[in-house]
């Protein structure tokens, strides 16, 4: 079983299974979020990211930048790609990759959707201090 799965409870016989976990957009799986939030929560990965928004770049252009070998730039960039946020080119020896923001749009809507829960809820808690706010100060 993978971290992030579920069990769900079987009412027959037979051992219970792993589920999948989907937002409640049920578009996007919770492991492809996992990966794309581990992704860009290091400053390194960040920049690679915020460098191929710019344009696309060989993998040397692109740790040529970093204070790290390239061994290091190459396992961030492996990283980026497995959460889908870069892809890679080959044209003869040279690896040229490129921004894929899909998955970025992806993560920045399951924020928003929690962002209108808990604006509506703050909305909620205000509405109700400020009515009892104001039925202490009629008394």
């Amino acid at each position: 079983m993978n971290r992030g799965d579920v069990l769900r409870e079987d009412v027959g016989c037979g051992p219970e299974r792993p589920a999948a976990i989907f937002t409640s957009m049920g578009e996007y799986s919770a492991g492809m979020l996992d990966r794309v939030f581990s992704a860009v929560s290091d400053a390194t990965r960040r920049a690679i990211l915020a460098r191929l928004a710019e344009s696309d770049a060989r993998v040397t252009d692109v740790a040529s930048a970093f204070p790290i070998s390239l061994n290091s730039t190459s396992k961030h960039i492996r990283v980026l790609e497995g959460a889908g946020l870069v892809r890679r080119r080959v044209r003869g020896r040279e690896h040229i990759l490129s921004l894929d923001a899909a998955p970025l749009a992806e993560a920045a809507g399951w924020i928003e959707h929690y962002r209108r829960f808990w604006s509506d809820q703050l909305a909620s808690l205000d509405a109700f201090v400020t009515g009892r706010d104001n039925a202490e100060r009629s008394s």
